[in-house]
C-alpha cells in the first residue's frame, strides 16, 4: 500500500488533470454513493495514488456525516485534497455537471414527447456491475478499516441493525460513539468528546412554484437533507405530492427513473424537477440550489478534518465511523444484489466483474461501459 509520504511527493495536480478525472468519473458513475466510492477508491487510491487507502476512509466517514449528496461530497474533497479551493470546485462541478445536462435533456424530451426513452435495456448488465464494485470496495476498504477485533465485531453488528431498519445516521454516529468509550476503556480515561450538532430536516412552506420558490425549495433540500437516495425520494413526496401538490406520483416516479437511468450523483433529480416546473432555468436554478451547500460544507471541514484526525478522541470516533461506513456499504451491496443478481446472465455479470477488479485491476469506467454494451448485446439477442 502507498505509504501518507510517498503521496505527499506528488504535490498537487493541475486543474485540467481534476476537470479531465471528475468529468470521465461524472460520464460512468453508475449506482448511487457506495459504487461512486467504490470506483474513487479504484481510481484515486489503487491507480492514481492521490492518497492513502487510510485517508480516503476517513473522507468517506466525513462525507457521510454531513448533509447533502455524500458521493458529490467526497469528489470535492477530493478535489480541494488535488488542487486546493479551485479544484474544490473544478472536481464537484464537472462531477455534477454530465449528469445535470443528460437529466435536463431527459427532461425536455419528457415535456416535448410526452414519454421516456427505454433505458431499461442499458441498466440491465449494469446494475450487476454496480454489484461488484461495492463488492471490491468493502474488500479493499475493510483492510483499513478492520483494526482491532471490536471494530469487526462492530461492522457485524452495524449490518444487522441496517437491516432491522436503523437511520444511516444514527447508527455512523453511534459506531463513532461507541469506539469512543471502547478507546477511553482500553486507555484508561481520555478527555470527554465535544458535543456533535446534526442538522434536523426542516420543513418550509412555499405559496407558488416560481423560479425563487423552486431554487430555495431545493437549497433547504440539500442544506438539511441527510441519509441516502431513498430518504430524498421519501421526501420529496412527502413535500411536492402531498403537501404542496407541485408534481404527481406519475411525475416523480419518472424523474426517479430518469436519475437511476443516468450516471452521476442521483440528487439530480432536482434537474428534472427544475425542469418539470420552470424550464431550462428550473433546472438550472434546482442543481444550483441542491448542490451549493455541499461546496459549503466540505470547503469549510477540508482544512479541518487532517487536525480532527490527530485528536486521539476524534480518531476514535473516525475510527467508529469508518467501520461503520464500510459495514453499511456492505449492507447496500447486499440490497443491490437482490435486486440486480435476476438470474444466471447477471450472475455471470456480476462475478466476472468482480474478478475483472480485484485480480487484474481493471479500470472501473471500462467495466461499466463493457457491461452497457453486453446489456444492450443480450437484449437483441432475446437472452434478456
Amino acid at each position: 500500500m502507498t505509504s501518507d509520504s510517498q503521496l505527499a511527493s506528488t504535490g498537487r495536480g493541475t486543474l485540467i488533470e481534476i476537470a479531465r478525472e471528475f468529468l470521465r468519473l461524472g460520464f460512468v458513475a453508475y449506482g448511487g454513493p457506495p459504487a461512486h466510492f467504490a470506483m474513487m477508491e479504484e481510481i484515486f487510491v489503487q491507480r492514481l495514488a492521490w492518497l492513502s487507502a487510510e485517508r480516503f476512509l476517513d473522507l468517506v466517514g466525513a462525507a457521510s456525516l454531513l448533509p447533502g449528496p455524500s458521493s458529490t461530497e467526497l469528489v470535492i474533497y477530493l478535489g480541494e485534497i488535488r488542487g486546493g479551493l479551485p479544484g474544490l470546485f473544478v472536481a464537484g462541478i464537472c462531477f455534477i455537471l454530465p449528469s445535470a445536462v443528460l437529466v435536463a435533456a431527459l427532461a425536455w424530451a419528457y415535456v416535448r414527447f410526452g414519454a421516456l426513452p427505454h433505458v431499461e435495456a442499458l441498466l440491465y448488465g449494469v446494475k450487476a456491475v454496480v454489484v461488484a464494485l461495492v463488492v471490491q470496495v468493502v474488500w479493499n476498504l475493510a483492510r483499513s478499516a478492520f483494526k482491532t477485533p471490536f471494530q469487526v465485531f462492530l461492522v457485524t453488528a452495524v449490518i444487522v441493525l441496517a437491516f432491522l431498519g436503523l437511520p444511516v445516521v444514527l447508527l455512523l454516529v453511534a459506531s463513532g460513539l461507541i469506539s469512543i468509550l471502547v478507546r477511553k476503556a482500553a486507555s484508561g480515561g481520555l478527555a470527554a468528546a465535544g458535543p456533535l450538532a446534526l442538522a434536523v430536516q426542516s420543513s418550509v412552506s412555499i405559496s407558488s412554484v416560481g423560479i425563487v420558490s423552486v431554487f430555495l425549495y431545493f437549497l433547504k433540500v440539500g442544506a438539511v437533507l441527510f441519509g441516502s437516495g431513498f430518504v430524498l425520494l421519501a421526501f420529496l413526496r412527502a413535500d411536492l405530492v402531498t403537501r404542496l401538490h407541485w408534481l404527481t406520483d406519475a411525475q416523480l416516479l419518472d424523474a426517479i427513473a430518469v436519475s437511476q437511468a443516468t450516471p452521476g450523483p442521483f440528487f439530480t433529480v432536482s434537474t428534472f424537477i427544475g425542469f418539470l416546473l420552470g424550464g431550462w432555468k428550473g433546472a438550472l436554478l434546482a442543481t444550483i440550489g441542491m448542490f451549493v451547500p455541499a461546496f459549503i460544507y466540505v470547503g469549510a471541514s477540508a482544512s479541518f478534518l487532517p487536525k480532527f484526525r490527530k485528536s486521539p478522541i476524534a480518531g476514535a470516533f473516525l475510527d467508529g465511523v469508518n467501520a461503520g461506513a464500510v459495514a453499511l456499504m456492505a449492507y447496500v451491496g447486499l440490497q443491490f444484489a437482490r435486486a440486480a443478481i435476476v438470474n444466471v446472465q447477471t450472475f455471470l455479470i456480476a462475478f466476472v466483474g468482480v474478478v475483472l477488479l480485484i485480480k487484474f485491476k481493471i479500470n472501473s469506467a471500462w467495466l461499466v461501459l463493457g457491461a452497457a454494451a453486453v446489456s444492450i448485446l443480450l437484449r437483441v439477442l432475446g437472452w434478456a
